[in-house]
């Protein structure tokens, strides 16, 4: 036990767990696009049951972490391009992601979020966690083999995992909230996850994309509609200047 606590093993923690939170930032934004369109009521418990299907693949992959490396091996190949499980499951987890978020974006924006006739909650709160549960596999295996390559031992692992997930779980909710408030935010959040579908594609052709640059353009992209948002609450009138104008009116 004592070796687990050397200071070799606490660094990695300490870098692993913030690796992970970061790279936990697009299975928070897509949790919080789907569960906003549960009711009120059912929104809390399917973010946090969400987040603990993507605490528990990652877990449970750390365990099978013999089967997970055995993924990087070619299964086949096309033209000069070998494809390995790896590949074929962030291939087919980009496009669902591409596609989920065009759909969401076309819903937004020439649709409607509640269409009458909708399903009933329950079958729709069942499908939105079938959603999370197989983008968070392709997220978890993401995240997974990035773990290995930076800690030696699963304990570790599984320990960054845990924090990363505990940290998400106290800021999900807030940024779900501000998500829904704020529709200029959803269409940034949707763009996100568009562009994060299409690395996963790249990526499962061989093309590797750092997303450091989707995360910084993301970022940038985010500062500036923040500095939007204070400039119009700058320049509004008062609620109760305007309540007041629309009585005389």
């Amino acid at each position: 036990m004592s070796e687990l606590f050397t200071g070799e093993n606490l660094i990695a923690l300490l870098t692993l767990s913030s690796l992970e939170i970061v790279l936990g930032i697009d299975n928070i934004v897509f949790i919080s696009i789907l569960v906003g369109k549960l009711p009120r009521e059912q929104q809390a418990g399917a973010r946090r049951l969400g987040l603990l299907l993507a605490m528990g693949m990652r877990i449970a992959l750390l365990l099978a972490i013999t089967w997970v490396m055995g993924l990087v091996h070619p299964i086949f190949s096309v033209g000069d391009h070998s494809f390995s499980g790896r590949d074929l499951i962030l291939l087919f987890g980009g496009l669902f992601l591409v596609a989920k978020a065009t759909w969401e974006i076309h819903d937004k924006l020439e649709g409607s979020e509640h269409a009458p006739g909708a399903a009933p909650r329950a079958a729709r709160y069942g499908a939105i966690l079938v959603q999370i549960a197989l983008l968070d596999i392709v997220f978890s295996l993401d995240s997974v083999i990035t773990a290995v390559g930076m800690a030696r031992t699963v304990e570790v692992m599984i320990a960054a995992v845990v924090i990363a997930v505990g940290v998400m779980m106290v800021f999900a909710g807030a940024i779900g909230a501000f998500i829904e408030r704020h529709p200029t935010m959803k269409m940034l959040a949707l763009s996100f996850l568009l562009l994060i579908g299409v690395v996963l594609i790249a990526d499962g052709f061989g093309q590797h994309v750092s997303k450091g640059y989707i995360y910084f353009a993301m970022a940038f992209s985010l500062f500036v509609e923040l500095l939007n948002l204070r400039i119009r609450k700058r320049t509004e009138p008062p609620v109760h200047l305007h309540q007041s104008y629309v009585r005389e009116g």
